[in-house]
């Protein structure tokens, strides 16, 4: 599983193996736009798959103030389905389909 630092803006990888590993997070459930961030997006850094906080897409502005409202309820991670899944793998795919309903 995939979450972004609230205060870094840097995706992290957490094992999936025990639910205990994986730290509270927040999820954005929003509403999709013709410019949401993607996990391939090219303004994600590839060596640190870190958001750029100067994005220009307007997918940027919804996850900067997730990770701000996250900050205010302390929780230092936050989860996006558009940017938090590589959709082209499609075993890390399906685990996150299946995962939203757990």
């Amino acid at each position: 599983m995939k979450l972004i630092n609230t205060t870094t803006f840097e995706l992290k990888q957490f094992p999936g193996g025990q639910i205990t590993e994986i730290p509270k997070y927040a999820i954005l459930s929003h509403r999709w736009e013709t410019e949401e961030v993607h996990f391939d997006d090219p303004t994600i850094e590839p060596g640190k798959r870190k958001l750029d906080r100067d994005g220009n897409k307007k997918g940027y502005y919804k996850i900067f103030k997730a990770c701000h409202q996250a900050k205010a309820e302390n929780l230092d991670y936050l989860w996006c389905d558009t940017c938090c899944i590589n959709k082209s793998d499609s075993s890390e795919l399906s685990e996150a389909i299946n995962s939203m309903y757990s």
